[in-house]
């Protein structure tokens, strides 16, 4: 067993609770709702606003984790979706400093908060769901990519936290050939892979990409698609699309992942919680 894991617990995404996304709901309220409705674990999720950011403090950080304790809840990792607007691949060098400056100081928190992991999107050759987007070359975003991750390593490596990246609808690191090449080529164990099962659909198969990414994996995104849909909307209720989830947790047992897995169902509807934390149990306890 790797060391700092427990066995296929299941968390639940901060984001995915009434106030989430918008960064208002307090950490312990989505605390308690996830212990409610029976998750092991949550995943937090820091922003440049909101109730948990890059400034929030050490002495906060521990109020929550002595929360936490007392609410007998786990926190899995922390994510941030501060990489779509301010692109570590972006054309301004200010803007990939800003996020490089960001995310070190995330990484301070996330190891306040008792954690090891964090997920971050390394930039983007587009944005599907900004319509301003600029369209950064693949090339010219693996470099910058390449180079904004570079950057992390000396501080993940000190705090003992690794940086997940995370397959996303970003155009970029499309084959898990690729994200294990990308990952390797920064020869530290501060970089790993955050999985997402459901992001891979598209043009892809889960559990191809968790035999290729194997140790790698730092984390697990769970969420369902339909492939028959093929845009965002194909994002639906957990067992309702296409996730081989049989396959997925036997690719999993199968490279010896014994970490956490989280629901990352969003946005918030009313009672989806309830029925995500149902499909949860139901595939993986």
């Amino acid at each position: 067993m790797r060391k700092g894991y427990q066995p296929m617990k299941i968390s639940a995404s901060y984001w995915m609770f009434e106030g989430g996304l918008e960064a208002t709901l307090p950490v312990v309220g989505a605390m308690a709702q996830a212990k409610a409705l029976g998750f092991d674990a949550i995943e937090l999720c820091i922003g440049s606003q909101g109730v948990l950011t890059h400034e929030t403090t050490q002495a906060e950080c521990e109020q929550i984790v002595s929360k936490a304790s007392e609410l007998g809840i786990e926190i899995s990792s922390v994510a941030s979706g501060q990489s779509w607007g301010c692109s570590p691949t972006d054309d301004d060098p200010n803007v990939r400093a800003m996020i490089v400056d960001f995310t070190k100081r995330a990484l301070q928190v996330t190891k306040w908060l008792g954690t090891d992991a964090y997920l971050f999107v390394p930039g983007a050759v587009d944005v599907f769901f900004l319509e301003d987007s600029p369209v950064v070359p693949y090339d010219v975003c693996y470099e910058r990519a390449k180079e904004a991750v570079a950057q992390l390593v000396p501080t993940a490596e000190h705090l003992g936290v690794t940086v997940g990246i995370e397959n996303v609808w970003n155009k970029f690191l499309l084959s898990p050939l690729e994200m294990r090449d990308f990952i390797d080529g920064f020869g530290s164990k501060a970089i790993g892979a955050y999985f997402d099962a459901g992001n891979v659909l598209l043009t892809g198969y889960p559990e191809h990409w968790i035999r290729i990414l194997g140790e790698r994996i730092v984390r697990v995104h769970v969420k369902d698609f339909k492939k028959s849909v093929g845009t965002a909307e194909g994002f639906v209720d957990m067992l309702e699309g296409d996730v081989d989830f049989k396959a997925v947790k036997a690719a999993l047992k199968a490279v010896g992942y014994n970490g956490y897995v989280t629901a990352e169902m969003l946005p918030y509807q009313p009672g989806r919680p309830e029925k995500t934390a149902a499909a949860m149990k139901k595939i993986f306890k």
